[in-house]
């Protein structure tokens, strides 16, 4: 659900009428650009490419994206759901009109004004209007919608329906974000599932505008999208170039193994590898030396991803800073690395790795002056370098970390009696580890290992996708993995992930249950800044109090995406774009051989 706030990615900018929006006043491209630059315009139409989720889903149970259960099909919000505005590959806070030909900002940024295109249609041939904007923006609100609208869309007060093709929404701050979050809102028709409750349209297909429709409407494990050839926005300037192959699929896989298997025989053409293990070994053998696959990096600007053990505070065993300080000195990255990902990956440093928004050292002065007015809110090694991972490079070494986890936790009143970690009530510390990934069991093991070594239990729950994400939109769970997109334009979409209001709403990404005043200020300090300099204090000052919270156990990341395709079938755009996932580029920008399209 949240691959589409990258790409639909929107901003404010002077309060004038004009074809885009920058949050920071860098319009790349004039008002009367042809196409965005790494796109090849000149892109044949045609043949299809195949693909496997970067997902993790069993199978899809709903063609609503929009409410809290069930799973979707893979893709649907980016190739099916068209918005006001639309964000690209190379501008990492600028967009332009998709759905709306302007936008207009007021002077006083407490409004933003949309006048839509006369050619937007839906796919059932009737107009984008006013009305169907601001329908949309009402029921992603309501209490019929997946809580985390409610969140990303709080700071906007009121859709307005101006006439019949200008929408205005009014905001409770003047926010420079907040016409990049409602820029960047999925429009849907208000004939979708007219006469039922939201939460209730679950088999009926959605009314959108984008450029793919579903091929079959069936639920199952599978997915394929047509394109359609009337789309209303084919030959505008944000989309020539884009969107090439008549037919996308997904297919979902149940083990990796067989997914892979897939990919030798055909079944599929694109693969992102996630496991270094499986890069390291699998990805050689007669199709790669013939070039019928090929195994590709591709190098990215982006900011590093966030992966890490995360900690449900709502449970009280970790409530106290020192377990959970303990805890994490029991994971050991550098052998991991060496022993087990061939020396692919980098440790995770802090929320926001491998970006200006990474803290380190001593906070800066802009930081500090983000800071200090909260003093009385935080703990005062905040003020002090920032943290940095345990390692076990020498001189230092696990049982080293151990020791020092063991006084931590003697200090929270965890002391080793009875063949087990216990607390003053003599009840034994038992950690639950939800997983529903199979693979990553030989990464978990070591860290379970260290663990005993400290007196504490482990109980391996291993559960489906589904599931899964049952027990997690209702925070049952006691220790799991997540990984957070980087971005590379944070902004309101932090209130889902470390907001206090997400903490208590079933279905946000707070997994921690961050519940912090002080991390609540800062997010309004991220949300607020005018220049990239103010973003990237307010950021560096949010990664510190988080990272001194303890509230996760760092894993690791790849500065690079790991790529499994069947060349012969696609051409590339000379040109790769230095902010992009790596499946919505190849699916939006690449397009089909001859052979792929049929073609002599």
């Amino acid at each position: 659900m949240r691959a589409w706030l990258l790409l639909l990615a929107c901003v404010a900018a002077p309060s004038w009428a004009a074809h885009a929006y920058a949050q920071f006043g860098d319009i790349k491209y004039p008002p009367d650009f042809t196409h965005f630059a790494y796109v090849d315009p000149k892109a044949p139409k045609g043949g299809e490419i195949r693909m496997v989720p970067p997902t993790r889903p069993t199978n899809f149970d709903k063609f609503n994206p929009f409410t809290l259960k069930g799973t979707e099909p893979y893709g649907m919000t980016v190739l099916m759901f068209d918005s006001l505005l639309t964000g690209n590959f190379d501008e990492p806070t600028t967009a332009y009109g998709l759905l709306a030909e302007d936008v207009e900002v007021a002077p006083d940024r407490l409004s933003a004004t949309f006048r839509l295109r006369r050619e937007a249609r839906f796919h059932d041939g009737k107009p984008v209007l006013a009305a169907d904007v601001v329908h949309s923006f009402r029921t992603l609100v309501s209490d019929k919608a997946a809580p985390q609208f409610r969140t990303i869309y709080q700071e906007v007060r009121q859709a307005i329906e101006v006439d019949a093709r200008t929408v205005r929404f009014d905001f409770l701050s003047p926010n420079r974000e907040l016409p990049l979050i409602v820029g960047g809102m999925p429009v849907f028709s208000r004939e979708w599932g007219k006469g039922k409750a939201f939460d209730q349209v679950v088999t009926e297909v959605p009314i959108a505008s984008g450029p793919y429709r579903i091929a079959s409407p069936q639920l199952g494990r599978d997915v394929t999208y047509a394109r359609d050839p009337g789309y209303w926005a084919r030959d505008l300037p944000v989309r020539r170039g884009q969107f090439n192959f008549d037919r996308v699929s997904f297919k979902i896989y149940l083990d990796e193994t067989a997914r892979f298997e897939g990919l030798k025989s055909g079944e599929f053409d694109f693969m992102r590898e996630f496991t270094s293990r499986n890069w390291a070994r699998q990805y050689k053998g007669r199709q790669f030396d013939t070039g019928e696959l090929k195994k590709a990096t591709f190098e990215n600007r982006n900011p590093g991803d966030f992966q890490g053990y995360v900690f449900n505070l709502r449970k009280p065993k970790f409530q106290d800073i020192r377990v959970r300080q303990a805890l994490g000195l029991a994971m050991d990255f550098e052998w991991m690395n060496r022993q087990l990902f061939y020396g692919l990956y980098k440790r995770v440093q802090g929320y926001f790795p491998n970006s200006d928004f990474h803290a380190e050292g001593l906070p800066k002065p802009d930081e500090l002056a983000l800071l200090e007015p909260l003093r009385d809110k935080l703990r005062p090694e905040v003020f002090g370098p920032a943290p940095i991972p345990p390692s076990t490079l020498p001189p230092d070494s696990l049982r080293d970390n151990l020791r020092q986890a063991q006084r931590l936790l003697a200090e929270a009143g965890w002391t080793y009696r009875d063949g087990a970690l216990r607390n003053a009530k003599g009840e034994p510390f038992v950690i639950e580890f939800l997983n529903d990934q199979p693979s990553i069991v030989r990464i978990v093991a070591p860290f379970e290992q260290a663990l005993a070594k400290l007196g504490i239990g482990w109980v391996y729950r291993q559960v489906d996708f589904s599931l899964a994400k049952e027990r997690m939109d209702r925070f049952d769970f006691e220790l799991t993995t997540r990984r957070i997109p980087g971005r590379v334009a944070p902004g309101g979409e932090l209130l889902e992930y470390f907001g206090s209001q997400a903490a208590r709403t079933n279905g946000s990404a707070n997994y921690w249950g961050i519940a912090d005043p002080a991390v609540d200020a800062l997010l309004q300090k991220v949300v607020q800044a005018t220049t990239r300099p103010e973003l990237n204090a307010a950021m560096r000052a949010l990664d510190r109090v988080l990272s001194h919270g303890f509230y996760s156990i760092p894993q690791y990341y790849s500065d690079a995406f790991f790529i499994g395709y069947r060349a012969q079938r696609f051409v590339l755009p000379p040109v790769i774009p230095p902010y992009y996932e790596a499946d919505i580029w190849a699916l939006a920008t690449w397009w089909a051989s001859p052979d792929n399209r049929g073609s002599p």
